[in-house]
């Protein structure tokens, strides 16, 4: 399985079978991707929430890929008003699809669509590929029950924003590895523009220094998990 980041909160998964899934595809927009939409292939589309630097460019893509959308309940409604195909999940559900295992999480953050409209509640997300599970934490402040998704799944990469402002900064983020023990911590949703910068090596730094490892994945980078 291989593990691509575009950069902000943008990820690509691909199976070992070839199944291509990218969560929160914001590409064209984003001053720091590597890469524009039209490069880009997806089987599946996860969305933790509507903001526009998650959506992005989900539907672009989609309409091009007919890809599948997989999303919380009124933000998949949005996307089959759109003509788009959505599998629709809650907070706390989880599916078995062809490539692995989908479950939803809590996030603290909002969820509203480019159009102004309610879009449910904003998640978190963990991806279990053959016995292998990433969590994406979405757009998320720091909370406690993090501690009870790393005890009931076995968190191999923990994707957690730290870019301050509208999530969790350096030392809510850290705190949140500590609760969620994953394998390898993985900082994104920074640097995208002045208001989040911050510096990545002081979380890794920081996290290392506690006997937990930290990967710093350049915008465009593509690792084997």
């Amino acid at each position: 399985m291989k593990l691509k980041y575009f950069s902000h909160s943008a990820f690509q998964i691909t199976s070992s079978g070839g199944t291509t899934i990218l969560i929160d595809p914001f590409l064209d927009g984003n001053p720091t991707s590597p890469v524009k939409s039209d490069s880009v292939n997806a089987d599946y589309i996860i969305l933790t929430h509507a903001h526009g630097d998650h959506i992005g460019d989900a539907f672009r893509i989609a309409k091009r890929c007919n890809s599948t959308f997989i999303c919380t309940y009124e933000l998949a409604n949005y996307c089959k008003a759109k003509g788009f195909n959505a599998h629709d999940m809650s907070i706390g559900g989880g599916h078995n699809f062809d490539f692995g295992r989908i479950k939803f999480t809590i996030a603290h953050h909002g969820s509203q669509t480019p159009e102004g409209d309610y879009a449910g509640e904003a998640a978190g997300v963990v991806v279990t590929i053959d016995n292998t599970s990433i969590y994406h934490a979405g757009d998320t402040g720091l909370f406690y029950d993090m501690k009870l998704i790393g005890e009931m799944n076995k968190i191999d990469y923990m994707l957690v924003p730290i870019g301050d402002n509208y999530t969790m900064g350096i030392s809510d983020a850290i705190k949140a590895v500590e609760l969620v023990q994953p394998k390898i911590a993985v900082p994104m949703h920074y640097n995208t523009f002045p208001v989040i910068e911050v510096e990545p090596n002081e979380f890794k730094m920081e996290l290392e220094e506690k006997g937990i490892n930290c990967r710093i994945m350049s915008f465009g980078e593509e690792i084997q998990i």
